[in-house]
């Protein structure tokens, strides 16, 4: 018999079917034994009665946590399952017996425990959902960038040179030469850009930040964007469309797993259904100090602050202009405020903080050479990069997504860390 998948059980109402999967749980009640199963597209309960076989009903009894198994039955319909089906078990088939207990059991463990066995972690109930909400995530960008005619490229992860400042850099020995991994791939993107004229990349990159709170890793995915002749309101444009996208879709193939996390998908599409709102670097920190957080012109904001703009609108919310001291060496000036960065960040919904960062990009080489020099930097490991401005050189945007942040939000996970199948943060290698 052809085995089916946990999530295609509803297609088999009435049929005899052959799962394969792991023991997630088990309990009794009186002549019946129920057994939880899952192979990695859900869960469904499995039905043993005392007329099935003997040796189905003693197994059904003594196979612990996490055995390997096929199980064959009959599919029937039943509204307070787990997807709105059961199965009639007839046959149980191990695959694989552990020998010792599984370490995670259906209990309360502490985060450093769980972290220790990540590996086994991801199997449990609610680790599954969010990875799936993940992989869905990853190809709503993909499809979003795909219908608008954006070739996906690549940027490397070993570059010779800064993009978000070096103090966050992690330096290496490139066979006697300094080098670093990426903090982002957007310098090589606009290389690709002005190749092909609309460019994404979706990649790990890496800040060395000493920080410890529930938004930040040290490794984590970024989705970067570069177009050719767009300008600063036409990316603003951009990110808001694909948000929700990105959003409308997970909402829409994703149901049962922000069900699992009791997510509401209703929340999310409400959040996204209005125009985003907008205000200025100078506006917002009007609003933030409003709001009782402190904070002064010309800082950046940290997570009260954002916290506080996120409870204030309710709603994704533009930050744009900041001052130029505060940000990188390549966002182009408003011409009308030279001292202001054409350049937005997006803050997401109920507090959980920034999830993109873009900008226009200086586009004159003569512009590049002042603003490396304002910032510190030599031209020569921009040389390529100038390179850029000095052959057909045209207005250009981008921005970058961080993934986890944006999965974060979208299934209402409190620490960024299970966004992740293995996370890295600042006292974490392992596993």
């Amino acid at each position: 018999m052809k085995s089916v998948y946990i999530a295609e059980l509803s297609r088999h109402v009435g049929s005899e079917v052959l799962l394969q999967g792991w023991l997630y749980n088990k309990r009794s009640s009186g002549k019946v034994r129920f057994v939880l199963v899952r192979d990695g597209t859900g869960l469904v309960q499995g039905v043993v009665t005392s007329d099935a076989d003997p040796t189905v009903f003693a197994l059904a009894d003594s196979l612990p946590q996490e055995a390997s198994l096929r199980m064959r039955g009959t599919v029937r319909a039943e509204p307070r399952a787990p997807g709105g089906v059961e199965v009639s078990v007839t046959h149980i088939e191990p695959v694989h017996v552990p020998a010792t207990p599984f370490p995670i059991g259906l209990k309360e463990h502490g985060t450093g425990f769980l972290m220790d066995h990540r590996h086994l972690w991801i199997r449990m109930r609610r680790q599954a959902p969010i990875l799936r909400i993940r992989d869905g995530v990853l190809w709503a960008i993909r499809s979003f960038f795909r219908e608008r005619g954006f070739v996906a490229t690549e940027s490397p992860v070993l570059v010779g040179t800064s993009v978000e400042g070096t103090t966050t850099l992690f330096p290496l020995d490139y066979f006697g030469a300094p080098a670093y991994l990426s903090q982002s791939g957007q310098l090589y993107l606009e290389a690709t850009c002005a190749a092909l004229g609309k460019v994404y990349w979706i990649g790990p990159v890496f800040r060395a930040e000493k920080s410890k709170t529930r938004r930040h890793l040290i490794e984590f995915w970024m989705a970067e964007a570069e177009q050719a002749f767009l300008d600063h309101d036409g990316n603003l444009a951009l990110q808001e469309a694909l948000v929700r996208h990105v959003v409308e879709v997970t909402a829409a193939e994703h149901s049962r797993d922000l069900a699992e996390l009791e997510r509401d998908p209703a929340v999310l599409l409400r959040a996204v259904a209005e125009p985003f709102s907008r205000v200025t670097y100078h506006e917002a920190v009007s609003l933030v100090q409003a709001a009782g957080v402190e904070m002064e012109a010309g800082d950046d904001f940290g997570a009260p602050a954002e916290d506080a703009l996120s409870q204030h609108f309710g709603r994704p919310v533009f930050v744009e202009r900041f001052p130029a001291a505060i940000k990188p060496f390549y966002m182009k000036r408003d011409p009308e405020q030279p001292d202001l960065a054409l350049c937005a960040d997006l803050i997401a919904p109920e507090g959980y903080g920034e999830i993109i960062g873009g900008s226009q990009r200086v586009d004159a080489e003569e512009e590049l050479l002042r603003q490396l020099d304002e910032a510190g930097l030599s031209g020569e490991p921009y040389r390529w990069y100038l390179d850029l401005r000095r052959w057909g050189a045209v207005p250009h945007s981008g921005f970058g997504l961080g993934v986890e942040r944006t999965i974060q939000w979208i299934a209402g996970i409190p620490h960024i860390r299970e966004t992740i199948p293995f996370p890295r943060t600042l006292d974490r290698l392992y596993p």
